[in-house]
């Protein structure tokens, strides 16, 4: 039997248990509880990767604070995200504001050491100017092997262990957008992991599906559900005019999750998605299966999750710890190219930025 709070995942959460968050009013963006922990996030998660794709870092510090004011608390980023503008920008974006959010980076050893995922975290936490991560976790488990190299003596299980026992992140979890497969191969490694991010919209329902595979097992084991690409990651599917914004978003925060990630690299896209978030009002089972329906025909090919069967999305981080040749048309490969030619390295100086 669902939970009260998994029936309807939108509820308000009492005043008590909101860790410092106000709670919800009718028209605020509903908290919601963060798997088997006593902590509340908002159900609308501002993405990283597309803060760095902001048109300058003043509009992106505005998409910060604007969310910030409106009820966002949820801000997902990565070490890598844009060579590390992302954390760089948001870092400045939060100053001031820090306490007033759940903060999550994801670390990209991809198979490598514990040692390299603690020079991560430290350089994480120097570029978003704090000296704590609410929710840390591994970046992109993509590779069949991915599981076992994680899980192995030295490897980067041991660093979000110690990163927990020396205070410095609260929570645990890893993301990833291949294959439901290697999703549940991670929870077979018996690692107690606290969330699990995944692409969750209403396209996935019908293909290699995370929705039917993996949520299930997160709600039983208590682990936290973050939903992300809801919007099929690009838009394509509303640019195409298959589904609208209201649709997609409604559809993936509709689901048991505990947020629902999602890009905004505009302000008007923000602004979009707060009148979606604020108030919400979830689909009713019916609905959810009409849109499923809808979309079962473009789904099968994978048309709109490119993410699942090409390597267009795979991150050069992942690619290289594996040997495997880069996607030279990815944005990511290009930008670590460019900053490569450009300063001789390919991360941004964080030499001025005072701890």
């Amino acid at each position: 039997m669902l939970s009260p709070q998994q029936e309807n995942p939108s509820s308000t959460i009492p005043p008590q248990h909101t860790a410092g968050i106000s709670p919800a009013a009718s028209d605020a963006i509903p908290m919601r509880k963060f798997g088997r922990h006593d902590v509340y996030i908002s159900a609308l998660g501002l993405g990283g990767h597309h803060l760095g794709d902001a048109e300058d870092e003043q509009t992106a510090m505005r998409i910060v604070h604007e969310a910030v004011d409106n009820g966002v608390t949820f801000f997902d980023n990565c070490w890598e995200y844009h060579r590390g503008k992302s954390e760089l920008w948001l870092g400045k974006g939060l100053k001031g504001r820090r306490d007033k959010v759940f903060l999550m980076t994801k670390v990209c050893t991809h198979g490598r050491d514990a040692s390299l995922g603690m020079q991560m975290l430290e350089e994480s936490l120097l570029r978003l100017q704090t000296d704590h991560l609410d929710l840390w976790q591994i970046h992109g488990v993509s590779f069949e092997n991915d599981p076992a190299l994680f899980i192995r003596p030295h490897g980067a299980a041991e660093a979000l262990r110690k990163a927990k026992e020396q205070g410095k992140v609260r929570f645990v979890g890893f993301t990833g957008h291949k294959d439901p497969g290697m999703h549940l191969q991670m929870l077979e490694t018996g690692f107690p992991f606290d969330s699990v991010q995944m692409p969750l919209n209403c396209f996935d329902a019908n293909f290699h599906s995370f929705e039917t595979q993996v949520l299930p097992v997160l709600q039983q084991r208590g682990i936290a559900p973050l939903g992300m690409k809801p919007l099929s990651g690009h838009g394509e599917p509303i640019t195409n005019g298959v589904v609208t914004a209201e649709e997609a978003l409604r559809y993936a925060m509709s689901l048991p999750v505990a947020t629902t990630i999602t890009g905004m690299d505009k302000l008007d896209v923000l602004h979009q998605n707060l009148k979606i978030a604020q108030g919400f009002q979830p689909m009713s089972p019916a609905e959810m299966q009409a849109l499923r329906d809808r979309t079962r025909p473009m789904a099968g090919d994978a048309r709109f999750e490119l993410y699942k069967v090409s390597i267009k999305y795979d991150n050069p981080e992942a690619r290289m710890a594996h040997g495997f040749p880069l996607d030279m048309e990815s944005e990511e490969v290009r930008e670590m190219m460019d900053a490569t030619v450009n300063t001789g390295h390919p991360f941004p100086d964080t030499s001025e930025i005072k701890p």
